[in-house]
């Protein structure tokens, strides 16, 4: 996979990259940066069916295990979401604390779901459940205030269910000072001691590739069954 650089608010993958670079791997960048990129195929799931997923699955550990029953261990939000919320409007605005391994690490990270216009991404299909959604969150370490990275799981329609395109940005340029000015400067630090490595890399690829595949297994049963009861 070639690496792009950040490209303002797009993270060097805009709307015009929604119906391209469909390509799986991961890179390292010069300024200590991992690039991550991997799709799945999700028979018989609809993009709404992952926007209501995300909503649902930090409110118990339980449920989050579900994911990904091996690696999966301990999720809850940071705050409850609004009541009587549901999908998109449920987790955006959310963080969700999880603690998982990936690899063999056992991490505790802060996913903040933000709204995907914050990173550039406003094309009209994105709103439309049955067409397309896609999920963008600032990741971060969840018991320092450093912010490390971004994802976006972008979700669109086709003929046999959906394809998902997960993108992950990590490290160097990515990394922030979540609080002020002592969270900027443990975050200049993890710069220069917590260079992402090909191994860090390439779990985050098996670790998204094993969690998505197996979403795909039980979700359209799981939503049918409980969509209707939250």
């Amino acid at each position: 996979m070639r690496s792009r650089p950040i490209a303002g608010r797009h993270l060097g993958w805009s709307d015009e990259d929604l119906s391209s670079k469909p390509y799986d791997g991961f890179a390292l960048t010069a300024d200590g940066a991992m690039h991550v990129a991997a799709r799945t195929d999700l028979p018989g799931v609809t993009p709404a069916m992952i926007d209501w997923w995300f909503g649902w699955h930090s409110d118990s550990p339980e449920r989050y295990k579900l994911w990904h029953p091996l690696a999966h261990v301990h999720a809850a939000w940071l705050s409850p979401p609004p009541a009587g919320t549901r999908g998109r409007a449920r987790y955006v605005g959310q963080t969700s604390i999880v603690d998982e391994y990936i690899g063999s690490n056992l991490i505790r990270a802060a996913i903040s779901f933000v709204p995907p216009r914050t990173l550039g991404f406003a094309d009209a299909s994105l709103d439309d459940g049955e067409k397309a959604t896609i999920v963008c969150a600032r990741t971060g370490l969840g018991d320092l205030p450093i912010d490390v990275g971004y994802l976006v799981h972008h979700v669109r329609r086709t003929a046999t269910g959906s394809e998902m395109r997960s993108r992950f940005w990590i490290g160097g340029p990515y990394s922030a000072g979540r609080s002020g000015p002592i969270g900027s400067v443990m975050a200049r630090a993890a710069r220069l001691l917590m260079r992402p490595t090909e191994a860090d890399a390439r779990s985050l690829f098996v670790h998204c590739a094993e969690e998505m595949q197996h979403l795909a297994s039980f979700l359209p049963a799981l939503y049918a069954e409980f969509q209707s009861r939250d």
